[in-house]
């Protein structure tokens, strides 16, 4: 047990490396892409058993979380270990490449840069387009504000679904993070509260709530303490108002979860996020996070990137401490 923990500290440094260096080869098969494929193919094959009914709804999404979940966790931590058994260099350099996999620092930093050298370079239309990219909502409806706005949201709210969140599972090895994973891809899929999936996927977005509870609160921490580090450098960011909007906007949003980061960025950049929105042609109502201290500007989509890997980096090391603790305890 011992020599495993050293391994899967090695393992998880060098996934980190490798994401903030290399990111997702998109030339390359993908297991999130696997598993998006997973929940389509369950999902055609396995929801026609069950009733229309809610009730018979709300079995098939139960189902579709069971079959994909076990599946995700069992595929990943069997090729694991069989890489541990033919060799132990074998193993840390497949361990490696599970959980690069699973983080997005460097992918989000890329494709939310996009979008700030599409205006810059561009224009507006070029912005709405790789913005786009990266967000659910209508974006040809955005002047450059919403546009900006967008991309900063996305940043703040996947520090945490796609960085902190896999990190801390990552504290319990291959099999967490992929489930992790799973249930996120899920939720993002089906999740959605039209008309198809309106109670197939409640179980999905219900379970992703769960899981993101704990990492959500903790990336708010990172992201206060980030602006704090990151304000002794440059005094665009704001550690105090990133506490205050934080403390009075984190639950500004219909998840539990998403205003927890998007409060802190809202203060730290001295901004505000959030407001009304358009999805596929229907405006929906959402209330504002943040003050609206000045207009928003380009620069501050890298300002949230330095935010986001600031805090990612702190957590590292925080949790490489952790299991050499643990590694002292056992």
């Amino acid at each position: 047990m011992k020599a495993y923990l050293w391994y899967h500290i090695l393992a998880m440094v060098i996934a980190c490396i490798v994401d903030a260096v290399i990111g997702d080869p998109h030339h390359l098969p993908h297991p999130i892409r696997g598993i998006g494929k997973l929940i389509t193919g369950v999902e055609k094959e396995t929801r026609p058993w069950f009733s229309k009914t809610r009730t018979g709804e709300y079995l098939a999404g139960f189902y579709l979380v069971v079959i994909v979940g076990l599946i995700a966790v069992l595929v990943p931590t069997s090729l694991t270990i069989l890489a541990y058994r033919i060799h132990v260099i074998a193993g840390i350099a497949f361990e490696s490449v599970a959980l690069a996999y699973m983080l997005a620092a460097k992918s989000l930093k890329k494709e939310s840069m996009a979008v700030a050298a599409a205006l810059e370079k561009e224009g507006l239309i070029a912005g709405q387009k790789a913005v786009a990219m990266i967000v659910g909502r209508d974006t040809d409806v955005l002047d450059e504000d919403g546009v900006i706005r967008a991309a900063v949201e996305t940043v703040a709210e996947n520090t945490s679904d796609g960085v902190i969140a896999p990190l801390f599972y990552m504290l319990f090895g291959v099999p967490f993070v992929y489930f992790y994973k799973a249930v996120n891809t899920m939720d993002s899929m089906v999740g959605y509260k039209n008309d198809s999936y309106r109670y197939y996927g409640t179980v999905a977005a219900k379970l992703d709530d769960v899981v993101n509870f704990i990492p959500s609160r903790i990336s708010a921490g990172l992201l206060v303490a980030a602006t704090f580090v990151c304000g002794l450098f440059d005094a665009n960011y704001h550690g105090k108002q990133a506490i205050q909007i934080f403390r009075r906007d984190r639950f500004n949003h219909a998840s539990p979860n998403s205003a927890q980061t998007e409060s802190v960025m809202a203060g730290a950049l001295g901004i505000r996020l959030a407001g009304p929105a358009s999805y596929f042609g229907k405006r929906i109502e959402k209330p504002y996070i943040g003050e609206e201290n000045r207009s928003l500007e380009r620069e501050d989509i890298r300002r949230a990137n330095h935010l986001m890997q600031t805090a990612a980096w702190m957590w590292v090391i925080f949790e490489v401490i952790i299991l050499l603790l643990m590694d002292r305890l056992i």
